[in-house]
């Protein structure tokens, strides 16, 4: 799968078929979020993956994180704050950013997840204090799949037309000719 069709059918699943997700494809994206880039090389990030169910299901108690117990595998992004105390958040995040694209290219569905309990996460995970936990993301096979319809359906879905994100050269300004 092409880059941009990637971007293109990536939305956020919610609803995973029970299939265990092949190490292999975790190996591709996890290496993508690994190759991520970040300030001064520092790769402030460490990523744990959790396939345990019960495990999962301490996971998912955010308001917004019921599907991390449905799911097969999560990936908690956690960032070192020791090691790049300004921008470990931003650097972990554009990691996992690069991970979800991978993770469309391997035809599996994600979710952002931003909705948890830091301390209950911490502590399940043995997350050492230097870490911060920035998000996890949910990984499996959509329940649904991919569609071309879907497809559609995530590119129309209230997105901004261009002119209304983008100035050239200062705010405001449209596109030179």
């Amino acid at each position: 799968m092409e880059v941009f069709e990637a971007i293109l059918r990536r939305r956020s699943v919610r609803s995973y078929l029970p299939d265990p997700v092949p190490q292999e494809k975790l190996n591709r994206i996890l290496e993508a979020g690994r190759l991520s880039p970040s300030a001064m090389n520092k790769q402030p990030w460490h990523f744990i993956v959790v396939t345990d169910p019960e495990k999962r299901r301490e996971l998912a108690h955010g308001k917004f994180a019921w599907m991390l117990k449905e799911c097969p595998a999560v990936i908690v992004g956690c960032g070192d704050r020791e090691a790049s105390p300004k921008w470990y958040k931003v650097d972990t995040a554009i990691a996992l950013q690069t991970m979800v694209i991978a993770a469309t290219g391997e035809e599996l569905g994600t979710c952002w997840v931003g909705s948890f309990d830091e301390s209950r996460v911490k502590e399940t995970l043995r997350i050492p204090d230097r870490y911060e936990v920035v998000a996890m993301l949910a990984v499996g096979y959509p329940k649904d799949g991919f569609s071309l319809t879907g497809t559609i359906t995530s590119i129309l879905r209230n997105k901004k037309k261009m002119g209304e994100i983008v100035s050239y050269e200062e705010y405001g300004r449209s596109q030179l000719a």
